[in-house]
């Protein structure tokens, strides 16, 4: 069917999303690994601007803002497509065809999160526009029916529906909503090197003994206890991702350097971030990251303060 309606505009914001843990625990027969991974979602968001009834098709324009709008930081947009290979495209026409609608989109895509850096700015715009398309065209589905859509264009996609800090299993379809956490900030940096994640994964070694570390984390960080928590505070695969891309080591050591605690890869990378106990702290450790120079250039393209759980 065609939408009888005017011209709609939905307007999303699309968080990035921290693993603060991510276990790998076995190697599955389809391909993908059993993970269990608390992942929480934060401050630095792309944005996303739907509009409905004009010509037939699905059309998509990207530009970039924040720290991946100057020369150094559009490095880690990293060729973001504006066709149908982007998982926004994907996602809508996916929706499309399951409610029997013909397209007529038009979306503006607002680029902050890096790409090929493990905070899930991908999926998330995916599953945006899966809300956004399905407001626009009145289709009345549940978050579960949107998610289930989702979860055929990217693992990470139903994880964007909880709307907070939730542990993600299976390969990742699996979503266990927790307790909102207490008051958390952490800075993420990204360097120039980007990482595949299919190739990251291959590198890693399962490890069911981490299993139920998650939920650990999750209610010592919904009691504001930082200290108890950071014992479970790790990812699996950071190892490959350090044997990959000697930038992630560097920067960890950096991360360490500057302050904050526990720093850690983030998803399967490049990106790394440190937990911070308050807005001032995160700020200090992210001038300190900034300030590291190879000669003129700046160390890292991107350092970023950001508060953990804003959805």
């Amino acid at each position: 069917m065609t939408p009888t309606r005017g011209p709609t505009v939905v307007t999303r914001h699309c968080p990035a999303k921290l693993n603060l843990s991510l276990a790998v625990l076995a190697r599955r027969t389809d391909g993908f690994h059993d993970i269990e991974s608390l992942m929480v979602p934060v401050s630095l968001a792309d944005t996303l601007t739907l509009t409905s009834g004009g010509a037939p098709g699905i059309r998509l324009a990207v530009c970039f803002a924040g720290e991946l709008a100057g020369p150094r930081g559009r490095v880690l947009a990293r060729d973001v497509p504006a066709d149908s290979t982007n998982l926004v495209v994907r996602a809508a026409a996916a929706l499309a065809a399951a409610a029997g609608v013909e397209p007529a989109l038009d979306i503006e895509l607002c680029k902050r999160i890096p790409s090929g850096a493990g905070l899930g700015g991908g999926s998330s715009d995916a599953a945006a526009v899966l809300m956004a398309a399905a407001e626009a065209w009145e289709l009345d589905w549940g978050p579960s029916r949107l998610a289930e859509i989702g979860s055929t264009i990217g693992s990470d996609v139903p994880w964007f529906f909880a709307g907070g800090p939730a542990i993600a299993a299976g390969r990742g379809e699996r979503i266990m909503p927790v307790a909102p956490l207490g008051p958390l900030f952490a800075v993420i940096a990204c360097p120039a090197t980007g990482l595949s994640t299919a190739a990251v994964y291959r590198a890693c070694t399962p490890d069911a003994t981490r299993a139920g570390d998650a939920g650990q984390l999750a209610t010592a960080l919904a009691a504001g206890d930082l200290q108890g928590a950071l014992p479970f505070v790790h990812n699996a695969l950071e190892a490959p991702a350090r044997s990959l891309c000697p930038e992630v080591d560097l920067l960890l050591a950096d991360l360490g350097r500057a302050g904050g605690l526990c720093p850690r890869l983030t998803g399967s990378g490049s990106a790394c971030f440190t937990l911070c106990r308050t807005a001032g702290e995160a700020r200090a450790v992210a001038a300190r990251l900034a300030a590291l120079a190879d000669g003129e250039h700046p160390r890292w393209p991107a350092v970023m303060a950001v508060q953990l759980g804003m959805a």
